[in-house]
C-alpha cells in the first residue's frame, strides 16, 4: 500500500462514517414498503455495489442517502449531518457541500462547453466564475478530458459524456460520490473505461457508492451490498473483513483505498450552521 493510501486508511479509522443509516423503511401510500428496517454504514475511503434486481429498493435508497427524500422511520446521517434536523434549504445546502451525483443519461446541458458544464456543479459554491471554470478544467483533466474543455455534449462519445458527467459531480470533491447506473448507457468498452475511473478515483480517495443491477460490475468492487425486497439480504463488507459474506444488515470498513445531477440545487446557496452540525 502506498503512503497515501495509508494515511487515507487511518484517516477513515477516526473520521465518522461518511453514511449512517439506522432503522431505515420508507413507505408510500397503500401500504407499499420500498425500504424494510435497513442499516448501512458507509465509511470514508469506500468503493461499494449497492446492488440489486429491479424493484429491490435500490433506487430509493439511493434518493434516501443522497437526501433526495426522508425515510418514513429510522435515522439517516450524512457526513455526520442528520437529515431530519435539517429543513429543506439546508438539505440542498447539504447536497451541493457533501454529495455528487452522476447518472445514466449523463444531463448534461446541451450547446454547453463540457468546461462550462462540469463549472455548473460549483454554481452555489459562492466561487467566481473564473475560479469556478479554473476548477472545471482541472476536473477535466482529472478524468482525462484536458483536451475536450470546449466540446460540446453532441460533439462527443458516450463515454466522455460520462466522464464529463463524473468530472462534474467531484469537482467540488465532495464527501460521497453516488454513481447510479453508471454504465449503463454505454458500449462495453466504455462502461470498462469509466469503471476504471472510479476505481482510479477511489484510489484518489473519493468515496463512492455504485448503485447498479449488473452482478458482474458489483463484483469487481470490494464490498456488495445486495438488496432484495428492499431489506439487505447480504453485505460482503470490505477487504479488512476478509471478504465474509454476511446475512441481515450491515455495516461498512474501510475498503482498500482506492462524487448525473448537478450538485445542489437553486435552494442550496445557505452553507449549514453550527447548531445543525
Amino acid at each position: 500500500m502506498n503512503h497515501a493510501g495509508s494515511l487515507m486508511k487511518a484517516a477513515a479509522a477516526v473520521e465518522p462514517p461518511v453514511v449512517e443509516l439506522a432503522g431505515v423503511t420508507k413507505e408510500y401510500p397503500g401500504g407499499i414498503a420500498a425500504l424494510r428496517g435497513v442499516d448501512l454504514t458507509i465509511a470514508r475511503g469506500e468503493l461499494l455495489a449497492i446492488v440489486g434486481p429491479s424493484g429491490s429498493g435500490k433506487s430509493t435508497l439511493l434518493h434516501i442517502v443522497g437526501t433526495l427524500d426522508l425515510p418514513t422511520a429510522g435515522s439517516v446521517t450524512i457526513a455526520g449531518h442528520d437529515a431530519a434536523a435539517l429543513g429543506d434549504r439546508r438539505l440542498s445546502a447539504l447536497r451541493a457541500q457533501h454529495i455528487g451525483f452522476v447518472f445514466q443519461a449523463f444531463h448534461l446541458v446541451p450547446g454547453v462547453s463540457a468546461q462550462d458544464n462540469v463549472a455548473e456543479g460549483l454554481l452555489y459554491s459562492g466561487l467566481p466564475r473564473a475560479e469556478r471554470r479554473r476548477r472545471a478544467a482541472r476536473a477535466l483533466e482529472r478524468v482525462g478530458l484536458g483536451d475536450r474543455l470546449r466540446h460540446r455534449p453532441h460533439e462527443l462519445s458516450g463515454g466522455q459524456k460520462q466522464r464529463v458527467a463524473i468530472a462534474r459531480a467531484v469537482v467540488g470533491e465532495p464527501d460521497l460520490l453516488l454513481a447510479d447506473e453508471p454504465t449503463g448507457a454505454l458500449d462495453s468498452a466504455s462502461g470498462e473505461a469509466v469503471m476504471e475511473l472510479i476505481h482510479e478515483l477511489n484510489s484518489e480517495g473519493a468515496t463512492i457508492a455504485v448503485i447498479t443491477h449488473d452482478t458482474e460490475i458489483a463484483a469487481r468492487l470490494p464490498r456488495q451490498v445486495r438488496l432484495r425486497d428492499g431489506r439487505i439480504v447480504q453485505d460482503t463488507g470490505g477487504p479488512d473483513r476478509g471478504g465474509a459474506d454476511g446475512d441481515g444488515p450491515g455495516h461498512g470498513i474501510p475498503g482498500s483505498p482506492a462524487g448525473a445531477v448537478v450538485r445542489g440545487d437553486g435552494s442550496g446557496t445557505e452553507s449549514l450552521s453550527e447548531d445543525a452540525r
